[in-house]
């Protein structure tokens, strides 16, 4: 359970179902925020935001004890003022208005209160207990990295250079598409606008079997936990859409044995077959919206006269989600994987 809002005093998360007995203190989880918190570069928000987490239950003595984990960060910068000038005036491709009469005006809209993408630093906090967990149980890995912004794709991405994707602001592994991606956002910025792009996640270690069809699946539970981050609008597994427009003998994934182990010559399932891991590499992209917030002025509505309007977002905004994003789809592609592992009875309760 995530709580807080934007401009709140705090947001926070409760884990619940970690086994006992993990080694666990906040150093574990502040690797993975730093690698998300805002005002880090000249292509993200220029909100300074520390993260510094706080593990409030759950741990004792250095060891999860089986109990709720809840942790939690501090806001320190937010400045409402803006959203207070905006808030009868719903800002296009935000959830302003959707929000306004569900909750019937009540509902925080400063810094898009619960909506806001400040709420991935929760799944942030949970994706790093669950990366720990299935790291020492189950030796499984999870890495995310950019794929595409703006329509720059990435042409070199290898398993060697993809541990150097956090070396450059874009998190992309190749360093020249990488300095084209950052050139366009800037450029995007500097037009009053953003730009969108993709994220790939890929988990090794994945044991057979992972998963419980139908409504249950890996591929059901990945992707309604994807589809909780902010401004992410599409995923796709393995081939996706590109193995649609395939013929079945140009997109099944062949059976061999290597070394006594069951392997695929190709992996365009993504790893996942009938809904349950097959026990290769799971592969996911998540495709992000440009961001909502722009300095361009656009038409919407003052619903305060009931006339139209004109809009340029003021505010403190990222001109482009993915380069933060990375961290977030790890962590979230993480607790599901881990969730899965705990249903199955691959990680026992009581760890030793």
């Amino acid at each position: 359970m995530s709580f807080g809002e934007s401009h709140g005093r705090c947001v926070g998360i409760v884990v619940d179902g970690c086994p006992a007995g993990m080694p666990l203190n906040e150093s574990d989880i502040q690797g993975q925020l730093d690698l998300r918190k805002p005002g880090q570069s000249v292509i993200t928000t220029q909100r300074k935001e520390e993260d510094k987490v706080e593990i409030l239950s759950g741990v004792f003595n250095g060891f999860t004890t089986g109990a709720p984990i809840c942790m939690l960060i501090w806001n320190k910068d937010s400045d409402s003022l803006p959203y207070e000038m905006i808030k009868n005036i719903p800002r296009p491709g935000h959830a302003d208005y959707p929000a306004i009469v569900k909750y019937g005006g009540f509902a925080d809209y400063r810094g898009s209160g619960r909506f806001s993408g400040r709420l991935t630093a929760t799944l942030v906090m949970a994706g790093a207990v669950a990366q720990k967990l299935l790291k020492q149980t189950l030796g499984i890995e999870t890495v995310a990295y950019t794929t595409e912004i703006g329509g720059i794709r990435a042409g070199n991405i290898t398993s060697a250079n993809i541990p150097s994707r956090y070396t450059n602001e874009v998190r992309c592994p190749d360093s020249e598409a990488a300095q084209k991606m950052k050139d366009a956002i800037l450029q995007a910025r500097k037009e009053g606008d953003s730009l969108g792009g993709v994220i790939e996640c890929v988990s090794t270690g994945l044991p057979v079997g992972l998963g419980e069809p139908i409504f249950a699946s890996l591929e059901s539970d990945l992707s309604k936990a994807l589809f909780s981050v902010p401004a992410l609008k599409a995923v796709e597994f393995g081939s996706g859409f590109a193995g649609s427009k395939r013929r079945g003998s140009e997109n099944n994934d062949l059976y061999y044995l290597k070394g006594g182990k069951v392997m695929t010559k190709t992996n365009n399932s993504g790893g996942i077959l009938g809904g349950l891991s097959n026990g290769m590499p799971l592969v996911v992209r998540a495709a992000f919206k440009p961001a909502a917030s722009i300095a361009k002025t656009q038409e919407t509505l003052d619903i305060s006269k009931n006339s139209q309007a004109n809009l340029a977002v003021p505010g403190r905004h990222d001109p482009c989600v993915v380069p933060r994003a990375p961290p977030v789809v790890e962590c979230v592609v993480s607790m599901v994987l881990a969730d899965h592992a705990i249903r199955a009875g691959m990680i026992p309760p009581v760890l030793k």
